[in-house]
């Protein structure tokens, strides 16, 4: 009997799969047939579209502009950022955080400051069930403003605190941050944001007011945010229908109808138009034809005790053979016949006890193969530093689970199992594979070659210093594996190797010029500014050098190897650390006293701008006694004059002999013997930049006079366009009321 049954059921199995592929496939469109269902990293579901072709009308544009990349979705015309689209009548836009600061004697700041922030929708409202409208501050008041039909409506919140310490994170009742709901109706919204008294009694703590209105659950209040709000947008809930100017029933009976087969419509309490849902049984979207699929019930939890048969919006039940009754929970259930009965008791006994011998083996087997698993990953997870790199980002507030987790698995499968092929490098305590995810991208994964306390010391440093870098030349961290023997650290892969190999190999060297060489110091230096003094805990990089400066197609910088970084606490200028760096870039009066100090990121840098000008390595033994040191050579070079007979040619050819004075006079500076003489990152940074800017706009006559300059910086008007549909107040009166100005579809 089982011989015969089996081809039977393998292909009732077969049936059913391909129908539950075949409703998943259906159910799983959002968007009209041959139109794209995503701009960028968000969905458009239908009767939203990016064409004509592909929208319900015209309220429904969403613009995709490929200027950005991924990709950006706009509402209609304008420069409204949509986030997220929903077809239950939700569309989440991004609205800008206002601000009002002041510096220490109670002076603006206009740099900091973003006086007023609007919205125009004409055609939508903003949701007043899903908003919130914030201010945050100790010395501060906001408005809301907006139109309801022809009304004006203005409402706004104060908040007070006297010191720090008496602000509660979490609480947002008018000490340190108050909050208010929104009205119902606004198609258009104003925020603006004040202070009382310039916040000169808690510039210390609070220099700023924020104002902003925002989607419930999407802001928490802390303290800290009284110092700086680092988010400058949040999301803003859009409602909208499907406009008509009859009723919903006459609507049913035209051709611009929009709920779609299997589907209902319902009117929203105070709109103008309906939305349509999908009925009972049925899921999808229910503005497309045949959006709305059948739901097997019978795949899910019903109401059957045996047998359960879906049929079309619902489903039966049906008891099995030797049963009778209606087979549901809430009714009679199946109830065996009577002549039956002892027989399908001792079978069902039997039956029952070998699936519960089964079951229990099984179980036992997993869960003690479970346990031993969890066991080693649990041993690897400490051996890697996993315990350590908790407590330290705890310390700091952080999370390791910001990057993503990769299995051992996953990275297996990206570097062919580590094959020696794939090596592209020598890590700051492994080797560099490049890889492939399963997406296609490529990532270059960092292994240890050993494991020892010293380097997995360097793993959780790594960890913990790229967790509080985000900057543009900085190579991404995506993600790390703790699981494993070693472990592994996931970078952006750059494909155009390092500037080492670019100024020393003789195939590379031609094709960088000076213009390239000096963007890429000024962009490595403002990473080293950047770590210096950006970070929310300084952080000095130890180990920069031209091997470590990786370049993209474009030439553009990428900063690695944060295996040695030093995080400085900020009551702290000095390390004392035992020494770590490479010979040729290490900075002699760290080298001889242990102490680590930012200048020392800054004379390392400075053996790297003499590498750009002069094309040699740091250290080569093969010269002379005096030229092995490559700095010893040029600053020996600079003091008797022969300055440009070291320059590599092609330098000589590109550079302008003025610039390349100065970057060498910048590079003697950057390798004084004492730190202290040496010049900040920060300093450096704005100095290449500035020679950059200044070789770049040559045509700048450098006689304008003082008057002339701030008169055309300066213009009579008190308004900086910023170029996107916003624009910056310089000046205004905090208690004088504004008029509302209504600009077309904008922010």
């Amino acid at each position: 009997m089982a011989l015969h049954s089996t081809p039977s059921q393998l292909i009732s199995l077969v049936e059913i799969l391909l129908i539950v592929a075949t409703a998943a496939t259906a159910v799983s469109a959002i968007a009209k047939p041959g139109c794209n269902d995503t701009c960028g990293d968000v969905k458009i579901p239908y009767p939203f579209g990016t064409t004509s072709d592909c929208y319900f009308n015209e309220d429904f544009f969403i613009n995709c502009s490929y200027l950005f990349n991924p990709p950006k979705p706009f509402l209609w015309h304008s420069n409204i950022d949509v986030s997220s689209i929903g077809t239950n009548g939700s569309l989440e836009v991004l609205f800008d955080v206002t601000s009002d600061c002041y510096d220490v004697k109670g002076k603006p700041d206009y740099v900091k400051s973003i006086t007023w922030s609007y919205l125009y929708i004409s055609k939508f409202n903003v949701s007043n069930t899903e908003n919130k409208f914030t201010v945050i501050g100790c010395d501060s008041y906001g408005y809301i403003k907006g139109s309801i039909g022809d009304q004006i409506y203005i409402t706004g919140c104060m908040s007070f605190c006297e010191n720090e310490t008496s602000v509660y994170s979490g609480s947002c009742t008018g000490n340190g941050c108050c909050q208010i709901d929104i009205p119902k109706g606004l198609t258009q919204i104003n925020v603006s944001a004040y202070s009382f008294n310039n916040h000169l009694s808690v510039w210390e703590f609070n220099p700023c007011t924020y104002a902003f209105a925002a989607k419930k659950n999407q802001f928490t209040f802390s303290r800290g945010n009284l110092r700086n709000l680092t988010q400058n947008q949040f999301p803003l809930v859009l409602d909208w229908t499907i406009p008509i100017n009859e009723t919903c029933e006459e609507a049913n009976n035209t051709s611009c109808y929009a709920c779609k087969e299997n589907s209902e419509h319902y009117e929203r309490e105070d709109y103008t138009g309906y939305l349509c849902r999908c009925n009972n049984g049925y899921e999808g979207n229910p503005y497309l034809s045949n959006g709305c699929q059948d739901i097997d019930e019978c795949l899910n939890s019903n109401n059957c005790t045996h047998t359960c048969i879906n049929t079309e919006g619902s489903y039966t039940c049906k008891c099995d053979e030797g049963f009778h009754g209606d087979g549901r929970k809430d009714g009679d259930g199946c109830i065996p016949d009577t002549n039956q009965f002892p027989l399908i008791k001792v079978a069902l006994g039997v039956g029952i006890s070998l699936v519960v011998l089964l079951l229990s083996s099984a179980w036992l087997y997993l869960v003690l193969k479970k346990r031993k698993l969890m066991k080693l990953k649990e041993k690897f997870f400490r051996q890697n530093g996993g315990i350590l790199l908790e407590v330290e980002l705890s310390k700091r507030g952080g999370s390791y689970q910001t990057a993503k987790i990769f299995t051992a698995e996953e990275l297996q499968k990206a570097s062919d199992n580590y094959e020696e092929s794939r090596i592209i490098g020598q890590g700051g305590f492994g080797t560099v594979y490049k890889g492939f995810l399963s997406d296609g991208s490529p990532v270059a994964i960092k292994k240890s070659k050993i494991i020892d306390k010293n380097q997995t010391e360097q793993f959780v440093n790594e960890v913990l210093v790229l967790s509080q870098i985000n900057h543009r030349n900085v190579v991404r961290l995506l993600g790390c594996c703790l699981e494993t023997e070693v472990p592994l650290l996931v970078y952006e892969f750059v494909n155009n190797g390092t500037l080492f190999e670019h100024i020393h190999n003789k195939d590379k060297t031609p094709t960088i010029s000076w213009e390239t060489r000096l963007r890429i110091a000024t962009e490595t230096a403002g990473v080293l500014s950047y770590l210096h003094s950006a970070t929310a805990t300084p952080i000095i990089h130890r180990d920069v050098k031209s091997t470590n400066i990786l370049l993209d197609h474009n030439f553009t910088t990428k900063v690695s190897d944060f295996g040695t970084s030093k995080l400085v606490p900020t009551d702290e200028t000095q390390l004392s650390t035992v020494v770590q760096g490479t010979l040729g870039y290490l900075d002699p009066e760290y080298l001889h006293t242990s102490q680590l100090t930012e200048k020392s990121d800054v004379y390392s840098f400075g053996v790297v701008l003499v590498e750009l000008l002069t094309g040699k390595k740091a250290l080569w033994f093969e010269k002379l006694e005096g030229q092995k040191s490559l700095v010893t050579y040029f600053l020996t070079s600079l003091k008797q004059g022969y300055l440009f007979e070291i320059f590599e040619n092609r330098i000589l050819k590109d550079g302008n002999e003025e610039q390349l004075k100065e970057v060498a006079q910048l590079a003697k500076t950057c390798l004084n013997v004492k730190g202290e003489e040496r010049p900040t990152m920060r300093e450096v940074a704005m100095e290449l930049d500035g020679l950059r800017k200044m070789h770049k706009h040559s045509w700048v006559n450098a006689q304008l006079n003082q008057e002339e300059t701030e008169h055309l910086l300066h213009d009579n008007s008190n308004v900086h366009n910023c170029g996107d549909g916003s624009s910056i107040t310089m000046g205004y009166d905090s208690l004088k009321d504004h008029a509302l100005v209504v600009l077309d579809d904008g922010r």
